[in-house]
């Protein structure tokens, strides 16, 4: 977790957004336990609120989550989605993704929720090519931003939305001098959402960095 805002006022959000579950905060805990080095990159409290009111806000029945880890976002995004809604997670860790199935059941979720485990492309490129989806979440191999986003957005119909995260990269998006490999490809990125005359979007400091794309 990057501390683009000032770690005080990053408590203060927390503790003014709506407050993780007992599943949540369990989940969380449990990720920390086993995974110590990679549960940075599960999504924090306030960013999981944020992509549980934008999925309602989207009355979004047909999402999908590209980077799917211990199944925390997955658990956010599956909770907004309206009567009926189904969620698609990809990710190529059977490991990781052991702890998001438990957890799933626990939050009564397993049956909204479909897991494939392969390559995000294939999965991606395998369904229809209509625009049918209604909101995406991107938050896996950066250098595979720009191609989870652009079969997203073709399969996303007018008014659905794309969140991509870390878009920020610790704020070295803007350090001419920074070796961090990821940050080319997310520079790359940010130009190309940006340029898009399909979406309208906003980068919003939150976390890492996340923007929101919206389908015109």
């Amino acid at each position: 977790m990057a501390d683009i805002v000032d770690p005080v006022i990053a408590d203060y959000l927390v503790a003014h957004s709506t407050p993780a579950d007992d599943v949540l905060r369990e989940l969380a805990a449990e990720t920390r336990a086993r995974f110590p080095g990679p549960s940075g990159m599960q999504v924090s409290q306030d960013e999981g609120a944020l992509l549980t009111l934008l999925v309602r806000l989207t009355g979004a029945r047909q999402a999908v989550e590209v980077g799917t880890f211990t199944g925390y976002s997955a658990i956010c995004i599956a909770r907004g989605l309206a009567e009926g809604g189904r969620l698609l997670c990809c990710d190529v860790s059977e490991e990781f993704t052991g702890l998001a199935r438990d957890a799933w059941k626990r939050a009564g979720l397993a049956e909204r929720i479909e897991l494939r485990i392969a390559p995000a492309l294939e999965t991606l490129r395998s369904l229809p090519g209509e625009p049918v989806l209604d909101f995406a979440f991107i938050d896996a191999d950066k250098p595979g931003y720009p191609g989870y986003y652009e079969e997203l957005v073709r399969r996303l119909r007018p008014g659905g939305l794309i969140v991509l995260d870390n878009v920020l990269q610790g704020g070295d998006i803007v350090n001419p001098s920074s070796t961090r490999p990821n940050v080319p490809a997310m520079r790359a990125l940010n130009d190309l959402v940006t340029a898009d005359p399909r979406v309208e979007s906003v980068m919003l400091p939150v976390r890492d960095g996340v923007t929101l794309a919206r389908k015109k």
